[in-house]
């Protein structure tokens, strides 16, 4: 038996093996790392978008994507028509229940100021015959004017201008309080001493408090203005979407009747009489809230800003016919040629005329318009009593001025209780008037947020349903 070359044994091969093509291929250690996914996850956006590639070459695929769309679609019209409902409707109730009685607020804060200090210069002329009538005025003039502010300091920021005017008017009344309380004890014992604190609290009301009272009711006015703004203002979103989904819902049931030659399909008709249901009651209800709103703004609010001038006027001038008679001519004009108080009450009783005619033109029925004429009637009678008042005055009869100013018969005090009567009258009116038109704007919105919701969430469940019996009939 041969041997192996070289010693190997009979199990070695003698000779090395050419491997054949099939084993050319090295084989893939074990330990080679795998192959690495394209990053952020490639590989399965693109199996998505193959799969809704090939979704939309197939009719069944495209009226899902339809059907999808159409249910997007309207609960986006919905959502938004909602938000924009909901927004208007708490601009409309912060006109009715919070800025515009804010407002009103404010203005009676300046008048009851105003009235108190022209009931305390009432109350002085009349010395120690004050009667208990014009003390309990000035008291409850007074008591009602802190209530206000404090009710005012509840609902506003204390670093807004209102909070602002707020602060300084509760810092620098019970100054003046003080300033009249002098004046009464000294007026009581007969001082003249007594003449000259109340001058000196007319002063601190009207070249303080007053115009701080004035520009708290500016701001709230302001803040009334924005919500009404805020109320009255169209949606654009809503509306827009609206037509959007109504368009998509034609195009849709277009669709569908030239590739089935049917006329209906009862979802698809039902999401679309849905969506039309909403657009039509969102445009209507915000056109009624708007009109009403803005009634509330043009007849009503503008004729109470009118009267509370023409009111405060009345105060102004009444509080400068008084003083007339308490400074005796011990104070002067800037020019040194006329008494103060004459000339500001001849030029506020003007003021009062122009703030009477503006108000007979806002005024637009009869019940507005009586207490206005009765208001510039006694005004002219006023005038004729003051021009008497004044002259006895000026011929040394000082008591017959007074009486023709104080007195219980033919005074001036008649003339401005008439007027000051009249324009009470005339703001009840108008205010009555805001309410009802300022609440029926809001009763306009009432539901419409959540119908709008439910309505265009049942329009979309609609249109799926009438797409699945469109896609049923595949199967």
């Amino acid at each position: 038996m041969a041997h192996p070359p070289y010693g190997g044994t009979a199990h070695q091969a003698a000779a090395p093996v050419h491997p054949g093509p099939e084993h050319m291929l090295e084989p893939v250690p074990a330990y080679a790392p795998a192959q690495r996914r394209p990053a952020g996850g490639g590989g399965a956006l693109a199996g998505v978008r193959r799969r809704m590639s090939g979704a939309a070459t197939t009719e069944p695929g495209r009226l899902r994507i339809t059907g999808a769309l159409l249910a997007v679609l309207l609960v986006v019209f919905g959502a938004t028509a909602a938000v924009a409902v909901s927004e208007r409707a708490a601009a409309a109730d912060d006109v009715v229940g919070r800025s515009q009685p804010l407002s009103r607020d404010a203005a009676s804060v300046y008048r009851s100021l105003a009235d108190a200090n022209t009931t305390a210069s009432t109350g002085f002329l009349a010395g120690a015959e004050e009667s208990p009538a014009v003390r309990e005025r000035y008291a409850q003039d007074i008591s009602r004017a802190s209530r206000l502010l404090v009710t005012a300091a509840t609902h506003t920021d204390a670093s807004s201008e209102s909070g602002r005017q707020i602060a300084h008017l509760n810092e620098y009344l019970p100054r003046y309080t003080g300033l009249i309380e002098s004046a009464r004890a000294n007026n009581r014992l007969g001082r003249p001493l007594g003449g000259a604190y109340l001058r000196y609290a007319d002063a601190l009301m009207t070249e303080d408090l007053l115009p701080a009272a004035r520009r708290l009711h500016l701001a709230e006015s302001a803040r009334l203005e924005a919500d009404h703004e805020a109320a009255r203002s169209w949606p654009l979103v809503a509306p827009a979407a609206g037509v959007v989904a109504l368009a998509v819902l034609g195009w849709a049931q277009r669709r569908n009747y030239r590739l089935t030659n049917r006329v209906f399909n009862r979802g698809l008709l039902g999401a679309t009489v849905a969506a039309a249901l909403v657009l039509l009651w969102v445009v209507g209800a915000q056109a009624l809230a708007s009109s009403r709103l803005h009634d509330a703004d043009v007849h009503a609010q503008r004729s109470l800003d009118v009267l509370n001038d023409a009111r405060i006027d009345a105060l102004r001038a009444r509080a400068n016919e008084n003083l007339t008679l308490v400074a005796r001519g011990a104070v002067l004009t800037d020019d040194g040629k006329d008494d103060k108080y004459a000339a500001e009450y001849a030029q506020t009783m003007d003021t009062l005329g122009a703030a009477l005619e503006r108000a007979l033109h806002h005024a637009d029925d009869e019940e507005g318009r009586r207490p206005v004429d009765t208001a510039v009637r006694a005004m002219g009678e006023w005038r004729t009593r003051h021009d008497g008042a004044a002259g006895a005055d000026r011929e040394g009869d000082y008591e017959g001025a007074v009486r023709k100013v104080i007195g219980r018969e033919g005074s001036t005090n008649e003339c401005f209780d008439t007027v000051d009567a009249a324009l009470a009258e005339a703001l009840a009116h108008e205010q009555r008037e805001f309410t009802a038109a300022a609440v029926a704007g809001r009763s306009a919105l009432d539901g419409l947020a959540a119908g709008a919701a439910l309505l265009t969430l049942a329009g979309a469940v609609a249109a799926i349903l009438g797409v699945n019996r469109r896609l049923a009939e595949y199967r």
